[in-house]
């Protein structure tokens, strides 16, 4: 192995492990759940005091340790300041929050949506609307409502050619800023429901594999990441058989991307969301050699069994196995100020997105959930590191 080699494996073994002073033992709670973790859209500028005492007045108490912390283009980027929002957050800011998880031993990852998620309901993002030249689907206009499902365009969310020659000269200097402004060694790229990719009308992309596509898309995000020893994180939806599995289409894939499973860096983190049920493919990334966290999104009962999995995972499999299950990742998928609302008793979830029972907002799945960890046993061999065969 040569040391170029050699040090970027140092920082990423070094980049995986929790935030913890050095010298410092791992807590039980550490050995049992390591990650213990949070996914939100950053904070207005305006929310910026509030959302700083949620991480000290909600966070810290509950032991959580990791928040990703969805940024995209609400920041004030001078690396491409055309791709710049001015009423985004500031580099100030960024340190504020920044130091606010550092003083409570919290990871903080933030994430800008790469390859999909280029558009949202009848608008295109600000990578598209600013560089057009990126589009995978050039043809593909945007309707004057926001479409339904399906459609005779198939159009959820636009994605960017990631075969465009430009395109990454563009999105790797945002992502080096973002890095370097929140003072992380980590970054999430998203990733998940990319439904455009290798389209045939594309003259970079039209005929070839989209599982190698997809994987030379996540290959080039990881080793960028890795010059500076950041670790990649990303959603895990593109990588399962959506057809084998019967999970379908959102929260698998269906148009051949799951085999670049066995084509993508090993030491990629993988974000495996399932909202409705427990599915069990946490236990298939770990087979596959990949660090995994499971992420609940509403459904309190849902994220007390995924919890549950992947103790059993942890306390059950090989020891080669049982390491890369991680811990748990509750997300959000309202802003960070309606959530704030909720967690106080008001506002309710947004209308007509997933599952509308009342007793299923994100508020009370994290309330739930992190209950479940805090009575926890830290006495089993898992929490007190006795080894086992």
């Amino acid at each position: 192995m040569n040391m170029k080699k050699l040090a970027t494996t140092f920082w990423l073994l070094l980049a995986s492990c929790p935030l913890r002073a050095i010298g410092d033992e791992p807590s039980a709670l550490d050995k049992l759940l390591p990650v213990r973790g949070f996914c939100i859209a950053a904070p207005s500028p305006e929310g910026l005091d509030e959302f700083v005492g949620f991480i000290e007045n909600e966070l810290a108490p509950r032991s959580i340790n990791t928040l990703i912390l969805r940024v995209d283009y609400g920041y004030q980027y001078t690396s491409r300041p055309e791709l710049s929002s001015p009423g985004g957050l500031s580099r100030a800011d960024a340190g504020k929050l920044a130091a606010a998880c550092k003083k409570h031993g919290i990871r903080l990852i933030p994430q800008v949506n790469l390859l999909g998620h280029q558009s949202w309901a009848n608008h295109v993002g600000r990578l598209l609307q600013v560089h057009p030249e990126f589009d995978e689907t050039p043809w593909v206009k945007m309707p004057e409502k926001p479409p339904s499902w399906p459609n005779p365009d198939r159009l959820y969310c636009k994605s960017y050619c990631p075969l465009h020659p430009e395109v990454h000269d563009v999105v790797f200097a945002l992502m080096d800023e973002i890095c370097d402004a929140f003072e992380a060694d980590a970054f999430h790229a998203g990733l998940d429901e990319v439904f455009y990719i290798g389209e045939d009308e594309c003259p970079r992309c039209g005929g070839k594999d989209k599982a190698e596509l997809f994987a030379g898309e996540v290959a080039r995000i990881r080793d960028r990441l890795a010059l500076k020893g950041r670790r990649m994180w990303m959603w895990g939806d593109r990588l399962l058989d959506g057809e084998t599995t019967g999970l379908g289409e959102w929260e698998a894939s269906t148009n051949d991307t799951h085999r670049a499973v066995d084509l993508i860096p090993k030491d990629v983190v993988i974000c495996d969301w399932h909202y409705n049920r427990a599915e069990p493919t946490a236990a298939y990334f770990a087979l596959k050699g990949f660090d995994v966290v499971t992420c609940p999104w509403k459904n309190g009962d849902a994220a007390v069994i995924q919890l549950q999995d992947v103790l059993n995972l942890r306390d059950r499999a090989s020891k080669a196995t049982r390491k890369r299950a991680l811990g748990m990742v509750q997300t959000v998928w309202t802003s960070a100020d309606r959530f704030l609302d909720q967690l106080k008793g008001g506002r309710p979830d947004r209308e007509g997105r997933g599952d509308q029972r009342p007793d299923r907002t994100e508020s009370q799945c994290f309330k739930t959930l992190y209950e479940a960890v805090g009575k926890l046993k830290t006495d089993s061999p898992a929490a007190t590191g006795e080894e086992k065969p």
